[in-house]
């Protein structure tokens, strides 16, 4: 099977890192491109030479109604980053809302456009691209469909 993913570019005018995401569908979570042998499959990151793989692990309860923010710091910039909402629940098909941007002084987490989604759990990353070098967050919230408090697990890699 082969599959499109969209690709979304952000870019930001308050800071000077450009962002760029690629919102990853539950639809195509199992697809790669066999047309161009040149691009890894969505979700696979290549190492840069002067770059180190960061694992960045997340995890808390979030309420009905509620929003939790993490930040992560991103050490070589316009390399590649990828968010995988590992596990949520109960119920284990929970979908969550999820995004990438910067924290300002007030504690709000904002994510930058194009670089938010709604997902259940997944082994592949529900957000793919590139990000500069900065500190950034990830943020978390109900998407509301939760009926009660839901576990969660997120896995961000980056360098």
């Amino acid at each position: 099977m082969i599959c499109d993913t969209p690709q979304v570019t952000a870019s930001r005018h308050q800071r000077p890192s450009l962002l760029a995401f690629a919102l990853v569908a539950a639809l195509t979570a199992g697809c790669t491109n066999s047309t161009d042998s040149s691009t890894p499959p969505l979700g696979i990151l290549t190492l840069p030479s002067n770059a180190r793989l960061t694992t960045d692990r997340f995890s808390g309860n979030l309420a009905v109604g509620g929003r939790a923010n993490h930040t992560f710091t991103v050490t070589t910039g316009t390399q590649p980053i990828n968010v995988t909402l590992t596990a949520a629940g109960p119920p284990p098909t929970v979908a969550l809302g999820f995004g990438v941007g910067t924290l300002g002084t007030d504690g709000v987490c904002t994510p930058f456009p194009n670089s938010s989604v709604v997902a259940a759990a997944a082994t592949r990353p529900q957000l793919a691209g590139t990000i500069d070098a900065g500190t950034f967050c990830l943020t978390v919230y109900d998407a509301g469909n939760q009926t009660g408090p839901v576990d969660y697990a997120f896995v961000v890699l980056h360098y």
